[in-house]
């Protein structure tokens, strides 16, 4: 039988990447957490309280929306899964929903948690504010800036927003923070990540809870194509969430083309870029083997996007290993590129995407897809958060 790729080993591998690399105070905490969130995710008490959220609080499932202007205008049939129709307005909740009963369960009373472009500090403090758990948010200076609106929402739902002001000021430097605020908390804290990176088994984990997005896709295609396999899957990636959840049903179907678009910034090869695909060496990041970016002597390149949520200068150990066995492609867009594509699909199917949600439409037209070929697009997030930053440079809008 061949083996599945979304499973990793007990050890939490994917290949040559993965695994847990922490330090001695958060053992018990990682380990706690890897011996019993499979055995805790499968109790039939654990589903129906999540499926129960999932439907009447996040609002699941999300439509499957058949683009046809935009699909006239690429010459393929374009399909865009609404994740930026759930509560909060991104695919985080998914996580968040999941983890936050998790926690209780390991009888967690204090909740954690890193953000970058804001959606998953939003979707954390939601579901803490949901279930009267305080819940500290760590976000870096430059980030709390440019995305003013989500720390608002943060702080309306009772969150504390802890500003880091460390190193480049984004979601690497957050993360930071909130692994020191784990070391120093470790019996009642849980720390919800927000992506498919960290140490085992938070991968598999968020993997786990956002697969639910490629769930629904393969239902809604066969009502709506009479297959349940796309030819294209499309959706961005900064450590690599919403990919995973859009991915991970097609994983072990090789007709599914699986496309993951990367933040090129300014070029790849400008020095102010996230493509870690084309940028990155294997190294560990934040308690994992992956791919980051780096120089010679190891020390983090610091990476840069217009987009909050897709500046991070690694990616999730399960893409580093579906890049590098050839099941998925990478293809990375520049800031201007991201910026038509906002404009693009706001003026031909009225809908405003998130920025980073933006990189993956920008890269329809180099799919090569045909007019038979179907192409889902994970619409991971809606635009609402990037307003100031579209108002900025609505020269490259219009």
């Amino acid at each position: 039988m061949t083996p599945s790729y979304q499973q990793p080993t007990a050890r939490g591998y994917y290949g040559e990447f993965g695994g847990a690399f922490i330090p001695e105070m958060l053992y018990p905490n990682v380990e706690e957490l890897r011996t019993r969130y499979l055995e805790i995710m499968a109790d039939p008490d654990f589903q129906i309280e999540l499926q129960q959220l999932l439907r009447d609080y996040v609002g699941r499932p999300t439509p499957l929306f058949e683009a046809t202007r935009l699909s006239e205008k690429y010459g393929t049939r374009i399909f865009l899964k609404r994740e930026d129709l759930c509560h909060t307005g991104a695919h985080k909740i998914n996580n968040t929903v999941g983890q936050i009963l998790l926690a209780q369960r390991l009888g967690k009373t204090r909740i954690i948690a890193e953000t970058g472009a804001g959606q998953h500090g939003v979707a954390t403090a939601t579901v803490c504010a949901l279930m009267g758990l305080p819940c500290v948010v760590y976000m870096g200076a430059t980030d709390i800036e440019r995305q003013a609106p989500n720390v608002a929402r943060m702080r309306l739902l009772g969150a504390e927003v802890r500003r880091v002001t460390s190193g480049s000021q984004t979601l690497k430097d957050a993360t930071n923070e909130a692994i020191r605020d784990w070391i120093a908390n470790p019996v009642d804290t849980h720390y919800i990540i927000g992506s498919v990176v960290g140490p085992h088994p938070y991968p598999d984990l968020v993997a786990r809870l956002q697969a639910v997005i490629s769930e629904e896709m393969r239902k809604q295609l066969l009502e709506k194509t009479g297959s349940e396999l796309p030819d294209f899957v499309v959706a961005c990636v900064g450590g690599g969430s919403n990919a995973a959840g859009a991915f991970y049903h097609f994983l072990d179907e090789p007709s599914v083309r699986l496309i993951a678009v990367e933040a090129a910034g300014h070029g790849i090869h400008s020095g102010h870029s996230a493509a870690t695909s084309v940028l990155g060496t294997p190294g560990i990041i934040h308690g994992s083997r992956t791919l980051l970016m780096q120089d010679e002597h190891g020390q983090i390149t610091e990476p840069y996007s217009l987009s909050a949520g897709l500046d991070y200068p690694g990616i999730g150990p399960l893409h580093a290993y579906l890049g590098a066995v050839g099941r998925s492609e990478f293809l990375s867009i520049t800031d201007d590129e991201a910026l038509a594509a906002v404009s693009e699909l706001s003026r031909l199917e009225g809908i405003i995407p998130a920025l980073e949600t933006a990189h993956a439409l920008a890269a329809l037209g180099q799919l090569g897809a045909g007019p038979d070929d179907v192409v889902v697009v994970n619409l991971s997030g809606r635009g609402d958060k990037d307003l100031d930053t579209y108002l900025k440079n609505m020269d490259k809008l219009v």
